[in-house]
């Protein structure tokens, strides 16, 4: 190494290359952790060093050089290069490696715009320099690599166009808190503020992607989710899409109800004009939906709905299809495919289905959410009646173009309505559940603008957050985390803006929340059990249990302070029905593990007293929040033991929780024989679970003949997850054979991320 090398400093000047310097900060990052090399990290930077090269872009090659060393086998350079990551950014937004006193530091902020200016109107400075005293910087060096880029990549404030940063991670928490917690009275909110701040900043409890990005700055739209249903009118429809634009632009995750647009061919004007069918309209909201950038970070992203009985569900069917040409595809949007009962009967049977215009067929397309019973024997008349339009498809082939498709796209995903309203916190008589969103963990009442400032629509949100399963001791700590995050996402709602009034009036009137878990398959690896075999099924029962009845808890708690929410009757909650009641007894054949909490006492509580949120939780996919945590995403097993992960910032490895020790604990997710054992767990979660959750199944090719997976064997997952109970299918996964057994190179995925559900 030429250590006459010229480096150029920040300010223009340059001066001799200081290797002791370096060597004393990768020395410092290298403290405590294991199986790291100091000289290696020296030797793979100081290789790639050139006259003239700036300070900053030393920094960078060191930091490259420790991220490239990352294995299995020394899983400890991802804290190494993220400690270097940590104290470039420091040095990027600071000019110095201490942060500021943060009273200095939200001042200047709030001066600039960049934090919303009510942080100094309501907190003191003596209450800043509180918060100031139990902030724990050095939290920061808990981060992996993945961790860091994900932070300086999305969640931090700063100038997407100079790239300039302007804080540090645990700013960014311990405001998120001050945020959340400003209304409440000054003689707790400290105290609530920060039991908060050492929740999230220790990962105990993750966060989505709106609130850690956007809390805390003059934006004030932090709703992961927004469900909007269209009518079947111009007006209805141009309302949709303009909805679709605003939140959009607001970082949200979209799902659009379109099922009840008419078929192609129905008559319009009592038969003056012909209506050109559903495409049209899909590709008017695919541009709806693309129109605006996500903070400068991604495209927008949405799930349009439709059922299965549709007059046009051939054509749908195959709209995301590389075959056919642009008119007739719309492959930027992805689409739910919505089921019940009768069909997987008629499956089962080898019978047909009647394929139907909604304009057709009154009150059919009500009633297939209301009332199976009605729907079905609606069905069967309108089958019967020669006047009705109509087609007849057997039920075998149009479910294989469904999972045909499922296959091909990888994102034509299922959702059982049925089930989504008979295992349900809403009485699906007043308040039904029409559609999910696009990651399928969402089941929340919708109802079709008519006009874009029509208050008697029903925009449905959600606000999202996961408990880090894998940094739980014990069940018992989700009792105080539950009181934590109800509150904190429940007081969200008042702090946040609403575009759009029939969003406001539906999250003010039923204010929602969608808590998750993360970390999931490092929590069965700690407690070795497996996805596989039925190991697990006990322990998620307990486990999810615990977690509904905390959060059920809390709301109940806070309604008695604060107040029921004000459709609280609508709810089946208030009737004393609790998601224990209605999950499918299918479920008791493959678990066996009795209830253990008291919920005959909470049942009555909140039969009395209400609930301030109508629904407390729902399972999202969590994949950059988990990247966050040091986590396994969301429920999912991991793919390797180290995942590779593409994104803008290049490539970021991440290694499994506890390898070393763990390593023979972990079940791959291609090592997993089938879907069974993984369906069967969701099916467990879901009794619990009063929304919905994100579930995929997967597929390796190669165990089957001939390198192709069975139709036979698709269906039989479709069949299990309908008898498990669960409402919603995500991600059909297909295992290319392009990565090895340890690794997976996953681009991040374009479905939700960004703002919206994979929080």
């Amino acid at each position: 190494m030429n250590k006459n090398l010229l480096v150029t400093k920040r300010d223009g000047n340059k001066e001799a290359i200081d290797l002791d310097k370096i060597h004393r900060v990768i020395t410092w990052a290298a403290e405590g952790l294991n199986n790291v090399s100091v000289s290696q990290v020296e030797l793979k930077s100081h290789i790639q060093f050139y006259d003239g090269i700036k300070t900053e872009n030393i920094h960078e090659t060191i930091i490259k050089a420790a991220a490239d060393l990352i294995s299995p086998q020394t899983p400890d350079y991802q804290y190494l290069s993220a400690r270097l990551a940590v104290f470039h950014l420091r040095k990027k937004a600071y000019g110095t490696f201490e942060p500021p006193h943060l009273y200095d530091h939200v001042v200047k902020m709030c001066e600039m715009d960049k934090y919303d200016r009510h942080l100094l109107n309501d907190y003191s400075q003596a209450e800043f320099n509180e918060m100031n005293d139990f902030v724990d910087h050095w939290r920061d060096m808990t981060f992996s690599y993945a961790a860091v880029k994900q932070l300086e990549g999305k969640y931090l404030v700063q100038n997407r166009v100079t790239g300039e940063i302007f804080e540090s991670a645990q700013y960014l928490y311990v405001l998120v808190a001050a945020c959340l917690f400003a209304n409440y009275d000054k003689s707790i909110r400290m105290d609530y503020v920060r039991r908060f701040y050492d929740a999230i900043s220790t990962f105990k409890l993750s966060l989505p992607t709106p609130i850690m990005s956007g809390v805390r700055t003059p934006t004030r739209q932090f709703s992961s989710c927004v469900l909007i249903e269209t009518g079947d009118s111009l007006d209805s429809i141009n309302a949709t899409a303009s909805a679709v634009v605003k939140y959009v632009s607001q970082r949200a995750g979209i799902g659009i109800n379109a099922g009840r647009i008419r078929a192609l061919g129905s008559e319009i004007r009592g038969g003056e004009a012909f209506h050109t069918g559903c495409i049209p309209f899909y590709k008017y909201f695919q541009t709806a939906v693309k129109s605006c950038s996500q903070g400068g970070v991604r495209g927008g992203a949405a799930t349009v709905f439709y059922p299965i009985w549709h007059l046009e569900v051939e054509s749908l069917l195959v709209l995301k299809n590389n075959r056919g040409v642009e008119e007739n595809r719309v492959r930027h949007l992805d689409y739910g495919v919505q089921l019940s009962k009768l069909f997987y009967t008629r499956l089962i049977k080898g019978g047909n289905i009647s394929l139907f215009s909604p304009s057709d067929t009154p009150g059919l397309y009500d009633a297939f959410f209301e009332d199976q019973d009605k729907f079905e024997a609606l069905y069967l008349q309108y089958e019967q009646d020669s006047n009705v339009r109509k087609k007849t498809i057997k039920a075998v082939d149009l479910f294989a173009l469904l999972m045909q498709e499922r296959a091909s796209t990888g994102r034509i995903y299922i959702q059982n309505v049925d089930h989504c309203n008979t295992h349900s916190p809403f009485d699906s008589k007043v308040a039904p559940i029409r559609q999910s969103n696009l990651c399928l963990e969402i089941a929340l009442p919708t109802k079709p603008l008519q006009h874009v400032n029509d208050e008697n629509g029903e925009i449905a949100l959600c606000t999202l957050s996961a408990f880090n399963l894998g940094a739980l001791e014990s069940l018992d700590e989700l009792e105080e985390l539950s009181d934590l995050i109800v509150r904190a996402l429940d007081s969200l709602l008042d702090y946040q803006d609403y575009p759009i009034p029939a969003a406001q009036t539906s999250s003010l009137n039923r204010r929602t929340l969608g808590v998750g878990v993360i970390n999931y398959a490092y929590y069965l690896a700690k407690n070795g059990v497996y996805y596989s075999n039925g190991s697990a099924n006990n322990l998620t029962h307990r486990t999810f249990e615990a977690i509904q009845y905390y959060l059920l808890k809390a709301s109940n708690g806070l309604a008695k302070e604060r107040g029921a929410c004000p459709l609280f009757n609508e709810t089946t909650y208030s009737q004393g029905i609790m998601p224990i009641d209605t999950y499918k007894s299918d479920l008791d054949n493959i678990c066996t593990e009795k209830l253990h909490l008291d919920w005959d006492t909470l049942r009555e509580e909140i039969k009395t007293h209400g609930l301030r949120n109508s629904t407390l939780s729902a399972l999202m996919p969590s994949e950059t929040s988990s990247q966050i945590s040091n986590a396994t995403n969301g429920i999912e097993p991991p793919r390797g033991f180290i995942s590779i992960k593409a994104s803008k910032d290049g490539i970021l490895k991440q290694v499994v929780p506890e390898y070393e020790r763990l390593k023979d604990n972990y079940e791959l997710l291609w090592n997993i024989p089938n879907n069974t054992g993984y369906l069967e767990l969701v099916g467990i979660m879901q009794k619990f679970v009063d929304q919905a959750i994100s579930a995929n199944t997967n597929y390796d090719p190669a165990k089957f003949d001939g390198g192709k997976v069975p139709m036979k064997m698709l269906m039989k997952d479709l069949l299990t997850a309908y008898k498990m109970g669960l409402k919603t299918l995500y991600y059909h996964n297909t295992r290319d054979g392009a990565a090895d057994s340890q690794t997976d190179l996953q681009p991040e995925d374009d479905g939700c991320e960004g703002g919206a559900c994979k929080i």
